[in-house]
Parts: structure tokens; sequence; C-alpha cells
């Protein structure tokens, strides 16, 4: 096998592994990566408006919103207008949402990020630049992209 081939199988595995995440998060705890994201950004940012989760995230907060909304139908969410500042709408997780969060598994890169912090420095960086090398070469290197794994992304579906 060619040594470009042996890059492709590894981007398929790497493609593979992130589905097969995202189908058990979702089987398990009947939420997307998305979702679950955007849950947690939540609970750690109380009290929390959309804007402020679509930073968090690093969504755009049109999709933050269709997640919000999403999630609010499934009574995982409530929005309420602020008693101060009537403009803005603020995000409360219910009692249902923080049950399904706390059963939740975690997200792929929750564990992606604890294996990478064990890597030395440089193995870090060479591992960044190979593969903002491989998204060039792809022409992928302008897509927005949040730094999510999960092949079901919400703003994915939108665009097709």
């Amino acid at each position: 096998m060619e040594i470009h081939d042996k890059v492709l199988v590894a981007l398929r595995q790497i493609i593979r592994a992130i589905d097969l995440h995202s189908k058990k998060l979702e089987r398990e705890s009947g939420l997307t990566g998305p979702q679950l994201l955007v849950m947690k950004a939540t609970m750690q940012t109380v009290p929390a408006t959309a804007g402020q989760i679509a930073r968090e995230v690093n969504l755009s907060q049109a999709t933050v919103t269709s997640i919000l909304d999403r999630l609010e139908r499934k009574i995982y969410l409530r929005r309420e207008r602020s008693n101060e500042d009537k403009r803005k709408v603020l995000i409360h997780l219910t009692e249902a949402g923080k049950q399904v969060l706390e059963q939740a598994p975690a997200l792929m890169q929750e564990n992606f990020i604890l294996g990478f912090a064990h890597l030395e420095e440089w193995e870090q960086n060479l591992i960044l630049s190979s593969l903002q090398r491989v998204s060039n070469m792809m022409q992928a290197g302008d897509l927005d992209a949040a730094p999510l794994l999960d092949s079901s992304d919400e703003r994915v579906v939108k665009e097709v």
C-alpha cells in the first residue's frame, strides 16, 4: 500500500470513529453532540444567553438558536426574559435537562483532549501542523468548523 493510501485510510478511520461515537452518544442519551455541547455550555454559563453559548461552543448564533429550540421542545431547557434587561433571553436547564446531562456519555473530544494533553509540546505541534496541511490539501481550510468531533453536526445538515 502506498503512503498516500495509508494516510487516506487513517483519515477514514478517524471519520468512522467520530461517526460511531456520535451514534452511540445519540443512542444512549437521545442527544446529538452539538446538543450535548450546548447543554454543557448552558450549565457552565449561568445565566446564559444564546450569544454567550454560541461564543462558548464556537458555533453561529443561528445554529445555537436552532439547537436551543430542539432542546426546549424536549423540555431540557427553558427560556425566560431577564428582569433587568427585557431584551435578553436567559437560558436555563430544567431538572430533566440536568439529569440527561449527568447520564450522558463523555463527548469524544473530551477523551481526545485528555490524551492530547499527555503528549509533549513538540508532538502536539507536529500533529497540528500536519493536520492543517492535510486540511489545506483537501481544500477544507476555509470551511467553518467548531472543535467538535461529531459527524451529525447540525450545521452540516442545514447546508446540504
